[in-house]
């Protein structure tokens, strides 16, 4: 069912919003082929059945009308002036109610939301986060100093009015930043963090670390990565660029040891506790550069038989790839965010000695120009 959109004018966030979603997936399996097809045949894209309502994590800046009112947005194309959404098509429902409620609440709370070009101002951004399988939610609070007048009442006041909301964290953000987090986070209620079910597993998800934005999608995704893999049980496995472990530990019970290489802090001690929490014990995590990480194994001998790699929409980097072509695993298994990234680090990596075996579309990001894909790749 196709829906109208009142905010696609000046939002921008959903290119494809107003175009039936059969050709939306059309339009994406062409750009797919027209980028990949040098590499390898192209399969068709895997679509969603319901491609509404699909994000898990939902952020919005805090700002003011004329009158006083606050209200929560996103900025607009190329500038810093906030459109009013209260009700996005591909958010989830009860974040996006959640966020309506905390700008409601802010004026009888007398809280200020945070002005940049003055620097003054209390609520910067709300984030939530909602498991899909759990139903938890984590409203993460940016403040631009640590002191939270009436934070009690507050917090008592919206766990009343939203009894949903598993736990409530203040992150602080003093700085003169676009970065919509600061560093420190202080627990107002609850563990501070949610757990979601993933592929089989369950995961533990704090304000910073990076989970996929689309369930249904992402365990279509790892799905396809596990069986373009071909684990056998016998293997050393790297996950690259592993965040909170959901690759690593979801190729944990097909491997024989994996390892999972991740520069964030945060995120590395969020797998570690995935680990312990799924009772894991062959997957180990290292807090570093993947690509150096890959240099240091294979400066020792040491070998790996499959690689995950799962990077930014930036792709990866010449010292990324060139670590890998040294390492020299038997299979890698390509998962992108970024079709022109992709089509750039492939031609690094055959280039190299690989050749590309299986190229499969996912649609991870309805309404977008977005797509994601799962490539494999054997040496």
């Amino acid at each position: 069912m196709e829906r109208k959109c009142p905010y696609q004018k000046k939002c921008g966030g959903c290119q494809f919003v107003s175009v039936p979603y059969r050709d939306q997936l059309v339009k994406k399996q062409k750009w797919i082929e027209d980028l990949l097809a040098p590499f390898g045949k192209v399969k068709p894209i895997i679509g969603m059945e319901d491609p509404w309502r699909y994000r898990n994590k939902v952020h919005g800046v805090v700002a003011s009308d004329r009158r006083g009112n606050c209200f929560t947005g996103i900025y607009e194309a190329k500038s810093h002036r906030v459109i009013r959404v209260d009700d996005c098509l591909i958010e989830n429902e009860t974040a996006d109610r959640i966020m309506r409620g905390i700008a409601e609440m802010m004026r009888s709370f007398k809280m200020r939301p945070y002005n940049e070009d003055t620097g003054q101002g209390f609520l910067r951004h709300i984030l939530i986060r909602c498991g899909h399988a759990s139903g938890q939610v984590m409203v993460v609070l940016v403040t631009s100093t640590p002191v939270f007048p009436s934070k009690n009442n507050f917090v008592k006041a919206l766990r009343k009015q939203y009894p949903e909301i598993t736990t409530i964290v203040q992150n602080i953000n003093n700085r003169s930043t676009s970065m919509v987090l600061g560093d420190r986070n202080q627990v107002l209620y609850g563990k501070g963090y949610i757990e979601d079910r993933l592929c089989g597993k369950i995961y533990r998800i704090s304000p910073k670390s990076f989970y996929q934005i689309n369930s249904i999608q992402t365990e279509v995704i790892y799905q396809t990565a596990m069986d373009y893999a071909g684990l056998s049980g016998r293997e050393r496995v790297i996950d690259a660029y592993s965040g909170i472990g959901t690759i690593g530990i979801t190729a944990s019970d097909r491997a024989r040891e994996v390892i999972c290489a991740e520069l964030n802090k945060e995120a590395v001690r969020d797998a570690i506790a995935n680990a312990r929490r799924n009772k894991i014990k062959n997957v180990r995590f290292v807090e570093a550069d993947a690509g150096e990480f890959m240099v240091g194994m294979a400066a020792q001998g040491q070998e790996a038989e499959v690689v995950f790699m799962d990077p930014p929409r930036a792709g990866s980097d010449k010292k990324f790839l060139n670590a890998l072509l040294k390492l020299k695993p038997e299979r890698v298994v390509y998962i992108s965010c970024n079709p022109e990234t992709l089509a750039r680090d492939l031609k690094h990596l055959t280039s190299g000695g690989y050749r590309v075996k299986m190229i499969q579309p996912v649609d991870q990001f309805p309404m977008t120009d977005k797509v994601e894909a799962v490539v494999s790749l054997s040496r």
